[in-house]
């Protein structure tokens, strides 16, 4: 008997540490989201997981100095718990052109997308001259590309501002084209530590958090698709984009490469 109550209390034990690592129902922020509906933990090793991850490739955006590769596992790896996503000064050599930077660009479009929720991402971001870090989302459907079809940053930071991380909101009526941009910049705090970004999408807003802070909202002014085109799934990118418009204003300090862009979860809620 004492044997059986032993073993009893081991798997017990057991169960409840398997517990506590897996994800817990959302309770915070508006507490309206809170079932977990699509995720991924990285809890494996090798490549984005295909069945929730494709890629970008090329030269996509920006004018960004990196080529987005596609399944390379130097630039996209999963490992120590952790979706590394590794910008590199690699030279590689596709068909006979050499791309002297390489990063990767990871999207769940065609595989996760929503229209309402908690879409919430945990990363640590790497802080040189030139890098451009994100969390981002897009609309499912092809059409009118960013800022038309609309555009959720849920994070965005640029290396020589080291001390900020930026929310925004891009649409045809408010984007910075026009000088009309809606967003918010605040103090990041420990550069060398994970940080929670996520956004709560509704019918009336988008609300962005912090480390579980409110730090911006964006309201929908009831004017149509100019100023609110978010009636229609979008889907999360995962990039490390290095130099362009933006990450690059300041220059690029090549000789700090490779650097990394460290994602620990995913998690999207739900009602």
């Amino acid at each position: 008997m004492r044997n059986i109550t032993f073993v009893f209390a081991l798997l017990t034990c057991v169960s409840a540490a398997f517990a506590d690592d897996a994800p817990k129902p959302y309770t915070g922020a508006s507490g309206e989201y809170t079932k977990l509906i699509w995720s991924d933990e990285f809890d494996y090793k090798g490549l984005p997981n295909p069945e929730k991850w494709s890629y970008e490739s090329g030269y996509v955006r920006n004018q960004e100095k990196q080529y987005y590769t596609r399944e390379r596992i130097e630039n996209a790896e999963v490992k120590d718990g952790n979706l590394v996503i590794t910008a590199r000064k690699d030279d590689l050599t596709i068909d006979g052109k050499t791309y002297p930077i390489t990063s990767a660009s990871v999207i769940s479009r065609g595989k996760g997308s929503w229209t309402r929720g908690r879409i919430e991402v945990r990363a640590k971001v790497p802080v040189s001259l030139g890098t451009w870090p994100a969390v981002w989302m897009l609309p499912e459907a092809r059409g009118a590309g960013s800022p038309r079809g609309g555009e959720i940053d849920i994070l965005e930071h640029v290396g020589y501002e080291p001390d900020k991380v930026h929310f925004n909101v891009h649409t045809a009526k408010y984007n910075h084209a026009r000088g009309t941009a809606k967003g918010k910049a605040v103090p990041m705090g420990a550069q060398d530590e994970f940080h929670v970004y996520a956004v709560e999408m509704f019918d009336d807003r988008l609300d962005f958090y912090f480390d579980d802070k409110k730090v911006f909202s964006y309201a929908n002014e009831n004017e149509g698709e100019t100023s609110w085109p978010f009636d229609k799934p979008f889907y999360v990118i995962l990039n490390l984009a290095y130099g362009g418009a933006w990450g690059g204003t300041k220059g690029t300090d090549d000789t700090k490469l490779p650097l990394e862009y460290r994602i620990d979860y995913v998690r999207v809620f739900g009602k």
